[in-house]
């Protein structure tokens, strides 16, 4: 993946070009998009600018050896990490012995195929649809020992670290140290949907860039997922339902939410939920620059700021982030829903 691959975001693009030019490149950085917006692609352009040898005019050559094992995702010097849970390819392994290497072909195919891929389409290709994901003690085992070796190809030593907000405590603490003090020329690239829910430790010691989505025309052709676009139109008549104070469409929406055939898409849009009521009170506060509307999203989400009380979008992201933890905790899903959206239509 070259830079000159990727649409949008040049601010960031140029941020990562004069880190890597100026040798001045942060030992942690937490790359914040919204789900499926091009964190990952941007990140291993990255990766693949440092590693090459013949980099030119700000962007990696294509063809060297070393930029056709990043473009393959099979440089040895860059490890991947994910959410795991016990699948078909686990056989009788506990969860908690679950590493990201298991399913390291899975991803693989996925990434190479779907780069804007969403954290449903990952729990699919690994079979593990129904599970309830977390980064797990021994993957930090698995990254310690990992890094403590040294680089195959004398550069620099990456690890990609997916939702690091799924890390428990106990995980988190056992990679504290690495993170804050890594060996030398080691990076580690978190990507998340939901900064707010990284652990304030791991928080704290990374560089933050927002990653602004494309433009949905651009997204269309670039995921094959059609979810985003079904939880845009879902918010959309969940919300004017609620706004038209209509009980029963409101409790209808409950319903469409509750037969999502995965949890994995039902949190999905809880996160698209709560990062629309973000943008809501953005608009209203006449912070639309930081907003990060795109250009289909502007009609809806004006129109609901001027419908919406101002303190209503931190009641309702509350709401929200409680169903989410309901929802990790097997509840059942049509009771779940149905009292989400009668706390959203009484709280206008």
């Amino acid at each position: 993946m070259r830079f000159s691959d990727i649409k949008g975001n040049e601010d960031v693009k140029r941020a990562l070009v004069s880190m890597a030019d100026s040798g001045r490149i942060p030992h942690s950085t937490l790359f914040y998009e919204n789900e499926g917006g091009g964190a990952f692609p941007l990140v291993m352009a990255f990766l693949q600018y440092l590693a090459c040898q013949n980099k030119h005019d700000g962007d990696s050559c294509g063809e060297c050896p070393s930029c056709v094992k990043m473009s393959k995702l099979i440089h040895p010097d860059t490890h991947f990490v994910y959410p795991t849970n016990t699948g078909s390819k686990t056989g009788k392994m506990a969860a908690k012995d679950v590493t990201s290497e298991i399913y390291a072909k899975e991803f693989r195919e996925l990434a190479l195929s779907n780069p804007y891929f969403l954290e449903a389409d990952m729990s699919a290709a690994f079979g593990i649809e129904s599970k309830v994901c977390d980064v797990n003690v021994q993957e930090a085992k698995y990254i310690i020992d990992k890094l403590s070796l040294s680089a195959v190809e004398n550069g620099y030593k990456a690890v990609v670290f997916f939702q690091p907000e799924k890390m428990n405590v106990q995980t988190a603490n056992k990679l504290l140290k690495i993170v804050e003090e890594p060996p030398e020329k080691t990076l580690f690239l978190f990507i998340t949907h939901n900064p707010e829910k990284v652990l304030q430790t791991i928080f704290s010691r990374c560089q933050c860039l927002r990653v602004v989505p494309p433009p949905r025309s651009e997204l269309a052709n670039l995921r094959s997922s059609a979810d985003t676009q079904s939880y845009m139109d879902l918010f959309a008549d969940l919300m004017k339902a609620v706004t038209d104070r209509d009980l029963l469409a409101a409790l209808e929406c409950a319903d469409d939410l509750a037969a999502f055939d995965s949890r994995e898409k039902q949190k999905a849009f809880l996160v698209y939920a709560s990062e629309g009521f973000r943008k809501i009170f953005m608009i209203q506060q006449n912070l639309s620059q930081i907003a990060y509307l795109s250009e289909y999203e502007q009609d809806l989400f004006t129109n609901l700021a001027s419908k919406c009380p101002k303190p209503y979008s931190r009641k309702a992201m509350d709401y929200l982030n409680s169903a989410a933890a309901l929802l990790e905790r097997n509840v059942n899903q049509k009771i779940l829903f149905c009292d989400l959206v009668n706390r959203l239509f009484i709280s206008l």
